[in-house]
This record gives C-alpha cells, structure tokens and sequence, in this order.
C-alpha cells in the first residue's frame, strides 16, 4: 500500500532527523544488506552451538546444572541458526525466481546445467 504525500513527508522528516542525530548509526545501518546481517546472525548462532556443547561435555558429569545450561544453549543457538539458514534460502529461491523472470522452468535449468558443465570444463 502505497503512502499518501503527507506520510511521505513525516518519514522523509524522521530519516533526516535520524541522519543528523546519529550519522554513525545511520551509516551503519544504510551500508548493511538483509544477506550480510543473516550471514552474522548465522555465525553467532553457530559459535553459541559449539560453545554451550563444550559447557554441556566439560560439565554435565560435574555439575548437571551447568550441563543443562549448555545444552539450553544449545538449543536456542540452533533455533536461531535454523531460522536464519531458512531466511536466507528464502531470499535465495526469491531470487532465483525473478532471475528466471519470463523464462520456463525447464529452459532455466538447462541453462544452469550448460553453465556448470561449462564451469567444470565437461562441455559435450
């Protein structure tokens, strides 16, 4: 739904507030793609697994406290790897979808297949 001149106006308004307030922030956040944050995210929730199977192997024969608390750990870090690695496919059919455009499914497979064959240097 597209915004009415008024709305445009308030959130022109907003960002240019938003710019002279925080320039840092707004660099940041300007310079920042949806592919690039997923990837972080993913590598956060990656390094959380590996690090609350460690607490969870040095510590559940000690303390089964500390076992449980690595293995919530765990969890939650594989919760959030699994739920960016699905953004991130989404993105990505998304995205095959408007590259194949107009063109038929077959002939877009085709033409990956003649690319890759081409890449591996087996062209028949």
């Amino acid at each position: 739904m597209p915004l009415n001149e008024h709305e445009e106006r308030i959130l022109h308004e907003i960002e240019q507030r938003f710019y002279a307030h925080d320039p840092e922030s707004a660099r940041r956040i300007e310079s920042t793609t949806l592919d690039a944050y997923l990837a972080r995210n993913s590598r956060w929730a990656a390094a959380g697994f590996v690090v609350g199977l460690i607490i969870l192997l040095a510590a559940f024969a000690s303390n089964w406290i500390v076992g449980v608390f690595g293995f919530v750990v765990m969890l939650a870090s594989a919760v959030m790897l699994i739920q960016n690695l699905r953004k991130i496919g989404r993105r990505g059919i998304q995205e095959l979808r408007q590259s194949i455009g107009s063109r038929s499914l077959p002939d877009a497979i085709e033409d990956a297949t003649r690319r890759l064959r081409r890449r591996l240097g087996r062209e028949d």
